[in-house]
């Protein structure tokens, strides 16, 4: 397992490893959207219901939810350098492997597949920024980690137009997956190019100091916590039980916008698949830019008047209320408004990622990998259900708006969870 924690500002070494976790992120995002892309043609090719479709989306979530769970207890004993690119390859296989399905039951155990092995990418990737950032930085790193999903959205849409403008051809939609699915090899070439043996070995000899000094390695420095320690200490607190609420709100409100977006603009505006593809690279760059956004300013609050806890509370909230605007996406007509409108609740949305990554990382320094896993498995858990409900409303009712703007709000739950059961001695973290 790494341990690199550093009391030292980001150098470049600790850049390169951020920005390959970002690109690990956008090719994890490349192979998750590429299905959200192209429903309208695959719900057709294969007749399938908007409940049907919402099952793919569940079968996804639920498998990315043990998988999390597997994969976080894995993160915290297997050296992260090999099972990060391990974790990758596999996912890209399965992206790949989809392209060439032929029924819903073999697109149904694809996309099971992908969620399964895609989940490995969350712990292995906070297990790194854990381990080499210090806690003043991480809102920072966990922004550059996470803005990655956004430039993977917004390359995916891009790359499909450019392979299936104006061709018509039932099959047309499989060669993005073929294509998107082999992007993985070239992120291991350069993963073990700048995470080297030595490399790391000196940044942990670097490090050592420090990591005794570290304010959130104290409480466990004396020994590591065993694993009753963990479930009926870490998991039974506060804390914990506030960062479920969050990450269940978030985790409904993002996943439904990111896979139902395009049926929405599409089947429910009536946009053309070119204004939605072109639209949807836009959304997820405004996405992008409120995530960063987001770090950087909790950040600059952090290291200027507040608490660090204080300044992610801040910013959260600013973040949940952005997304609560569905309200009024819910009830424009198609035109550049409704756009405008769809394109401020991304910012919002994505901008409390790194606020949640950043809280999960002040519970238990030494099981930050289980603590992220067991986290990404009940968020996903419970609100992966949610789509094939949230499809069969839109089959009942022939509109998305009910559920659209009712899904913006969720946020807002997690804030109150945080403000009610996070104690309030725990605010100096």
């Amino acid at each position: 397992m790494i341990r690199l924690k550093t009391s030292s500002p980001m150098g470049p070494w600790q850049w390169a490893v951020s920005l390959l976790l970002l690109a690990a992120t956008m090719i994890n995002y490349m192979d998750r959207q590429t299905l959200a892309n192209l429903s309208v043609r695959i719900t057709e090719q294969f007749s399938l219901t908007q409940e049907q479709y919402g099952n793919l989306e569940l079968a996804f979530g639920l498998s990315f939810a043990f998988g999390s769970l597997f994969w976080g207890v894995l993160a915290d004993i297997v050296p992260v350098r090999w099972l990060y690119p391990i974790v990758l390859v596999s996912w890209s296989a399965v992206g790949f492997v989809t392209g060439l399905t032929n029924s819903y039951n073999s697109l149904f155990y694809c996309r099971a597949a992908l969620g399964l092995f895609e989940s490995g990418h969350w712990p292995c990737a906070l297990v790194v920024t854990h381990a080499i950032l210090p806690s003043s930085d991480r809102p920072m790193g966990n922004s550059i980690l996470q803005s990655g999903a956004s430039l993977g959205a917004i390359a995916t849409p891009l790359i499909i137009w450019s392979l299936v403008a104006g061709n018509s051809a039932p099959d047309a939609w499989r060669t993005p997956f073929l294509i998107i699915g082999g992007v993985g090899l070239l992120w291991v070439l350069a993963w073990f190019a700048v995470v080297r043996k030595d490399s790391m070995a000196q940044a942990m000899q670097k490090s050592q100091s420090a990591a005794a000094d570290s304010t959130d390695a104290a409480p466990n420095a004396g020994s590591k916590t065993s694993l009753a320690q963990f479930f009926f200490g870490t998991c039974l607190s506060r804390k914990f039980l506030a960062l479920v609420c969050m990450v269940v709100s978030i985790n409904c409100t993002w996943q439904m916008i990111r896979a139902w977006l395009p049926k929405f603009l599409q089947e429910g505006r009536g946009f053309s698949e070119q204004v939605s593809l072109f639209f949807n690279s836009a959304y997820y760059l405004s996405t992008d830019v409120g995530c960063i956004l987001a770090g950087a300013g909790a950040m600059w609050l952090a290291r200027s008047s507040m608490t660090a806890h204080g300044s992610r509370l801040v910013v959260y909230g600013i973040c949940a209320g952005l997304s609560a605007l569905t309200l009024v996406a819910a009830v424009l007509p198609a035109g550049l408004f409704l756009l405008a409108i769809l394109l401020v609740i991304g910012a919002g949305t994505l901008g409390l990622f790194p606020c949640y990554y950043s809280f999960t990382q002040e519970i238990d320094a030494q099981r930050v990998g289980k603590v992220t896993g067991l986290l990404s498995f009940l968020g996903w858990l419970l609100s992966s259900p949610i789509h094939p409900y949230f499809g069969r409303l839109v089959d009942q009712t022939g509109s998305f708006d009910l559920g659209i703007a009712v899904i913006g709000l969720v946020p807002l739950l997690g804030l109150v969870a945080m403000l009610v059961l996070w104690p309030r001695q725990a605010d100096h973290a």
